[in-house]
């Protein structure tokens, strides 16, 4: 007999692709989990992965593994440390580097609703894409799945507290983009809610 931790209201998870990141700490003592923001990433700006995406620069650069000599848009990446919870890749597979009860280093310098240090209180979900280049309908379906499984089991992630990057860092952060499709993504997850 299998015994699950997760509250027999939950949704199902969509399935996660585990991959090793240690990019990540513990979130403060008491801290609630109550903020949801989608970022885009592609390396170098523009291309997209092929499967199996374990073999792409994304892949590499949250795992820690990035060689920042093979092209020149890397060079800046030497020694960063970052990662989301989660990345969607075109295909609409996801793979997850950070346990969402964990604090992924993805939002970095943040501010939401007076409050600092977003990476506390969220979980960061990558979409590989850019700014203006349309997402794809697989990984909005995925996307919605992956929204519908976190607000049912962070209650305190509402669909006000779904954010872009570009929320919580104006100014120096411009994803998802233009491409994104806000209201498409709204409606789709309001049809799932219960």
């Amino acid at each position: 007999m299998k015994f699950s931790t997760e509250p027999p209201d939950l949704p199902d998870c969509p399935p996660l692709v585990q991959r090793p990141s240690a990019h990540f700490d513990q979130r403060p003592e008491g801290e609630v989990i109550s903020l949801l923001v989608i970022h885009n990433i592609s390396l170098p700006a523009g291309s997209f992965a092929s499967a199996p995406q374990q073999d792409s620069y994304v892949d590499a650069l949250f795992c820690g593994k990035l060689d920042c000599q093979v092209h020149p848009d890397f060079h800046s990446l030497q020694g960063v440390r970052v990662a989301a919870h989660c990345v969607i890749w075109r295909d609409g597979s996801i793979f997850q580097y950070v346990p969402f009860a964990r604090r992924a280093w993805h939002a970095g310098q943040s501010t939401f609703a007076g409050r600092a240090n977003c990476n506390d209180f969220s979980i960061g979900i990558e979409l590989e894409g850019g700014d203006n280049i349309p997402y794809t309908e697989q990984q909005y379906h995925s996307l919605v799945a992956l929204s519908h499984y976190l607000l049912a089991r962070y209650k305190d992630i509402t669909p006000q507290r779904i954010v872009g990057h570009c929320d919580i860092a104006p100014g120096r952060k411009t994803d998802p983009g233009p491409a994104f499709d806000w209201p498409a993504y709204h409606a789709a997850l309001a049809s799932q809610r219960v």
